[in-house]
Protein backbone atom coordinates (compact mmCIF):
# COMPACT_ATOMS: atom_id res chain seq x y z
CA UNK A 1 0.00 0.00 0.00
CA UNK A 2 2.85 2.39 0.80
CA UNK A 3 4.63 1.74 -2.49
CA UNK A 4 1.41 2.10 -4.50
CA UNK A 5 0.73 5.48 -2.90
CA UNK A 6 4.33 6.55 -3.45
CA UNK A 7 4.15 5.63 -7.12
CA UNK A 8 0.87 7.53 -7.49
CA UNK A 9 2.20 10.66 -5.78
CA UNK A 10 5.22 10.72 -8.08
CA UNK A 11 3.20 10.57 -11.30
CA UNK A 12 3.63 13.89 -13.21
CA UNK A 13 0.81 16.27 -12.38
CA UNK A 14 -0.84 14.05 -9.76
CA UNK A 15 -0.05 16.18 -6.71
CA UNK A 16 -1.00 19.40 -8.51
CA UNK A 17 -4.40 17.90 -9.28
CA UNK A 18 -4.83 16.43 -5.77
CA UNK A 19 -3.97 19.64 -3.91
CA UNK A 20 -5.40 22.15 -6.38
CA UNK A 21 -5.22 25.84 -5.51
CA UNK A 22 -6.01 25.48 -1.81
CA UNK A 23 -3.41 27.36 0.28
CA UNK A 24 -1.81 25.24 3.00
CA UNK A 25 0.46 25.86 5.95
CA UNK A 26 3.94 26.82 4.87
CA UNK A 27 6.91 27.59 7.06
CA UNK A 28 9.47 30.09 5.80
CA UNK A 29 13.09 30.37 6.96
CA UNK A 30 15.76 32.84 5.78
CA UNK A 31 18.15 29.87 5.79
CA UNK A 32 17.79 26.08 5.63
CA UNK A 33 17.16 25.56 9.38
CA UNK A 34 13.67 24.91 10.71
CA UNK A 35 13.18 24.98 14.47
CA UNK A 36 9.72 24.34 15.89
CA UNK A 37 8.47 27.09 18.20
CA UNK A 38 5.40 28.25 20.08
CA UNK A 39 4.51 31.79 21.05
CA UNK A 40 6.10 32.28 24.50
CA UNK A 41 3.84 32.85 27.49
CA UNK A 42 4.32 35.92 29.66
CA UNK A 43 4.87 33.85 32.80
CA UNK A 44 7.69 31.99 31.08
CA UNK A 45 9.35 35.29 30.20
CA UNK A 46 9.06 36.36 33.83
CA UNK A 47 10.71 33.11 34.92
CA UNK A 48 13.63 33.84 32.61
CA UNK A 49 13.00 30.81 30.41
CA UNK A 50 12.76 32.96 27.28
CA UNK A 51 15.86 35.00 26.33
CA UNK A 52 15.15 38.72 26.05
CA UNK A 53 16.45 38.78 22.49
CA UNK A 54 14.42 35.73 21.37
CA UNK A 55 12.68 36.05 18.03
CA UNK A 56 10.73 33.38 16.09
CA UNK A 57 13.21 31.37 14.00
CA UNK A 58 10.69 30.89 11.18
CA UNK A 59 7.63 32.63 9.76
CA UNK A 60 4.26 30.96 9.25
CA UNK A 61 2.29 31.60 6.05
CA UNK A 62 0.01 29.83 3.60
CA UNK A 63 0.48 29.14 -0.11
CA UNK A 64 -0.81 26.73 -2.77
CA UNK A 65 1.25 23.68 -3.68
CA UNK A 66 2.24 25.04 -7.11
CA UNK A 67 3.82 28.11 -5.53
CA UNK A 68 5.80 26.00 -3.04
CA UNK A 69 6.91 23.64 -5.81
CA UNK A 70 8.24 26.55 -7.82
CA UNK A 71 10.49 27.45 -4.89
CA UNK A 72 11.49 23.81 -4.34
CA UNK A 73 12.35 23.14 -7.98
CA UNK A 74 14.89 25.96 -8.24
CA UNK A 75 17.17 25.16 -11.17
CA UNK A 76 20.03 27.27 -9.84
CA UNK A 77 21.75 25.22 -7.12
CA UNK A 78 23.12 28.43 -5.58
CA UNK A 79 19.56 29.29 -4.55
CA UNK A 80 19.46 26.16 -2.38
CA UNK A 81 22.52 26.95 -0.24
CA UNK A 82 22.33 26.89 3.57
CA UNK A 83 22.09 30.68 3.79
CA UNK A 84 19.35 31.00 1.18
CA UNK A 85 15.58 31.14 1.72
CA UNK A 86 13.76 27.84 2.21
CA UNK A 87 10.10 26.86 2.47
CA UNK A 88 8.62 23.81 4.25
CA UNK A 89 5.12 22.77 3.11
CA UNK A 90 2.54 21.01 5.26
CA UNK A 91 -0.75 19.14 4.89
CA UNK A 92 -2.91 18.04 7.83
CA UNK A 93 -5.70 15.48 7.84
CA UNK A 94 -7.50 16.11 11.13
CA UNK A 95 -9.62 12.97 11.34
CA UNK A 96 -11.25 12.53 14.74
CA UNK A 97 -9.66 15.76 15.94
CA UNK A 98 -12.31 17.65 13.99
CA UNK A 99 -11.53 21.05 12.50
CA UNK A 100 -7.85 21.27 13.51
CA UNK A 101 -6.62 23.18 10.47
CA UNK A 102 -8.07 25.68 8.00
CA UNK A 103 -8.56 23.85 4.72
CA UNK A 104 -7.70 20.49 6.29
CA UNK A 105 -6.74 17.67 3.92
CA UNK A 106 -9.13 14.88 4.91
CA UNK A 107 -8.45 13.08 1.62
CA UNK A 108 -5.16 11.97 3.19
CA UNK A 109 -7.06 9.18 4.95
CA UNK A 110 -8.04 7.80 1.53
CA UNK A 111 -4.66 8.45 -0.08
CA UNK A 112 -2.76 6.89 2.86
CA UNK A 113 -5.13 4.07 3.75
CA UNK A 114 -2.37 2.35 5.74
CA UNK A 115 -2.61 5.23 8.25
CA UNK A 116 -6.34 4.83 8.83
CA UNK A 117 -7.19 4.40 12.57
CA UNK A 118 -8.61 0.87 12.35
CA UNK A 119 -8.32 -1.88 14.94
CA UNK A 120 -7.14 -4.30 12.22
CA UNK A 121 -4.29 -1.93 11.29
CA UNK A 122 -1.96 -2.79 14.18
CA UNK A 123 1.19 -2.74 12.04
CA UNK A 124 1.02 1.04 11.61
CA UNK A 125 -1.42 1.99 14.34
CA UNK A 126 -0.72 0.75 17.89
CA UNK A 127 -3.62 2.62 19.48
CA UNK A 128 -6.11 3.87 16.85
CA UNK A 129 -8.17 5.84 19.38
CA UNK A 130 -5.11 7.97 20.17
CA UNK A 131 -4.32 8.91 16.60
CA UNK A 132 -3.53 12.62 16.13
CA UNK A 133 -4.40 12.90 12.46
CA UNK A 134 -2.10 12.52 9.45
CA UNK A 135 0.62 15.13 8.90
CA UNK A 136 2.55 15.49 5.66
CA UNK A 137 5.63 17.70 5.29
CA UNK A 138 7.14 18.48 1.92
CA UNK A 139 10.79 19.50 2.04
CA UNK A 140 12.91 21.25 -0.56
CA UNK A 141 16.55 20.23 -0.92
CA UNK A 142 18.68 21.25 2.06
CA UNK A 143 15.87 21.75 4.58
CA UNK A 144 16.96 20.80 8.11
CA UNK A 145 14.41 19.97 10.81
CA UNK A 146 16.31 20.57 14.04
CA UNK A 147 16.88 17.73 16.48
CA UNK A 148 13.99 17.05 18.86
CA UNK A 149 11.83 14.36 20.44
CA UNK A 150 8.07 13.84 20.26
CA UNK A 151 5.88 12.71 23.12
CA UNK A 152 4.14 9.86 21.28
CA UNK A 153 4.73 6.91 18.97
CA UNK A 154 5.49 8.07 15.46
CA UNK A 155 5.14 6.12 12.21
CA UNK A 156 6.82 7.88 9.28
CA UNK A 157 6.43 7.07 5.58
CA UNK A 158 8.46 8.69 2.82
CA UNK A 159 6.31 9.11 -0.27
CA UNK A 160 8.87 10.75 -2.54
CA UNK A 161 12.52 11.81 -2.62
CA UNK A 162 15.08 11.09 0.11
CA UNK A 163 15.61 12.18 3.71
CA UNK A 164 18.51 11.55 6.06
CA UNK A 165 17.48 10.80 9.64
CA UNK A 166 20.02 11.05 12.46
CA UNK A 167 18.56 9.27 15.50
CA UNK A 168 19.47 9.22 19.17
CA UNK A 169 18.23 7.12 22.08
CA UNK A 170 16.44 9.08 24.86
CA UNK A 171 19.34 8.24 27.20
CA UNK A 172 21.40 10.73 25.15
CA UNK A 173 19.29 13.71 26.23
CA UNK A 174 21.90 15.13 28.64
CA UNK A 175 24.42 15.33 25.79
CA UNK A 176 22.05 17.19 23.47
CA UNK A 177 21.54 20.44 25.45
CA UNK A 178 17.76 20.65 25.15
CA UNK A 179 15.83 23.86 25.47
CA UNK A 180 13.89 23.46 28.76
CA UNK A 181 10.18 23.37 29.46
CA UNK A 182 8.72 26.82 28.99
CA UNK A 183 11.12 27.78 26.20
CA UNK A 184 9.39 28.44 22.83
CA UNK A 185 11.40 25.54 21.32
CA UNK A 186 11.27 23.16 24.30
CA UNK A 187 12.19 19.53 23.49
CA UNK A 188 14.66 20.70 20.82
CA UNK A 189 18.44 20.65 20.92
CA UNK A 190 20.07 24.07 21.26
CA UNK A 191 23.05 22.74 19.30
CA UNK A 192 23.43 23.55 15.63
CA UNK A 193 24.15 20.00 14.49
CA UNK A 194 25.41 21.24 11.13
CA UNK A 195 28.09 23.40 12.81
CA UNK A 196 28.38 22.63 16.55
CA UNK A 197 29.88 25.19 18.91
CA UNK A 198 32.14 22.81 20.86
CA UNK A 199 33.07 25.47 23.41
CA UNK A 200 29.46 26.21 24.27
CA UNK A 201 28.30 22.57 24.11
CA UNK A 202 31.32 20.37 25.03
CA UNK A 203 29.08 17.48 26.11
CA UNK A 204 27.79 17.17 22.53
CA UNK A 205 31.09 15.44 21.69
CA UNK A 206 29.86 12.47 23.74
CA UNK A 207 26.53 12.14 21.93
CA UNK A 208 25.95 8.77 20.28
CA UNK A 209 23.69 8.53 17.25
CA UNK A 210 22.88 6.34 14.29
CA UNK A 211 21.47 7.27 10.95
CA UNK A 212 19.34 6.02 8.11
CA UNK A 213 18.45 7.38 4.69
CA UNK A 214 14.78 6.97 3.84
CA UNK A 215 13.77 6.62 0.20
CA UNK A 216 10.33 6.68 -1.39
CA UNK A 217 8.29 3.76 -0.03
CA UNK A 218 10.30 3.36 3.19
CA UNK A 219 8.60 3.47 6.60
CA UNK A 220 10.34 4.31 9.89
CA UNK A 221 8.94 3.69 13.37
CA UNK A 222 10.09 6.13 16.06
CA UNK A 223 9.23 5.14 19.63
CA UNK A 224 8.12 7.81 22.08
CA UNK A 225 10.90 10.23 23.12
CA UNK A 226 13.42 9.15 20.46
CA UNK A 227 15.44 12.06 19.05
CA UNK A 228 15.56 12.79 15.34
CA UNK A 229 17.37 15.32 13.16
CA UNK A 230 16.23 15.42 9.55
CA UNK A 231 17.94 16.60 6.36
CA UNK A 232 16.10 16.78 3.04
CA UNK A 233 18.44 15.41 0.38
CA UNK A 234 16.18 16.53 -2.47
CA UNK A 235 12.55 17.52 -3.01
CA UNK A 236 10.61 15.05 -0.86
CA UNK A 237 7.20 14.16 0.55
CA UNK A 238 6.93 12.69 4.04
CA UNK A 239 3.79 11.72 5.96
CA UNK A 240 3.47 10.55 9.54
CA UNK A 241 0.88 9.65 12.13
CA UNK A 242 0.99 9.13 15.88
CA UNK A 243 -0.91 6.63 18.00
CA UNK A 244 -0.55 6.98 21.73
CA UNK A 245 2.34 6.95 24.15
CA UNK A 246 4.68 4.28 25.47
CA UNK A 247 6.46 4.91 28.78
CA UNK A 248 9.44 2.69 27.92
CA UNK A 249 11.86 5.64 27.86
CA UNK A 250 10.20 7.97 30.35
CA UNK A 251 12.98 7.49 32.92
CA UNK A 252 15.64 8.76 30.50
CA UNK A 253 13.73 11.80 29.31
CA UNK A 254 12.71 12.70 32.88
CA UNK A 255 16.39 13.16 33.71
CA UNK A 256 16.32 16.15 31.34
CA UNK A 257 13.27 17.74 32.94
CA UNK A 258 10.50 16.39 30.72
Amino acid sequence: AVMRTSERWNQPGYMEKLLGDQPHRTEYSPNNHFMYWQKPKKKMRKKGLVPEDWTPPTEMMRMPFAEWLEHANAKDESLLGPDMEHWYYRLIGCGEQGDCDRGSSEYLFDELSFFQPRNDNDLYMVNPKKQKGIHCRFGMKGVIAENHFDGSRNMIALMGGERRYILAHPEQCENLSLFPRGHPSARHSAVDWSDPDWDQFPQFRDAEVNEVILQAGDVLYLPTFWFHYIISLDVNYQCNTRSGVTKDYQEHISECGF
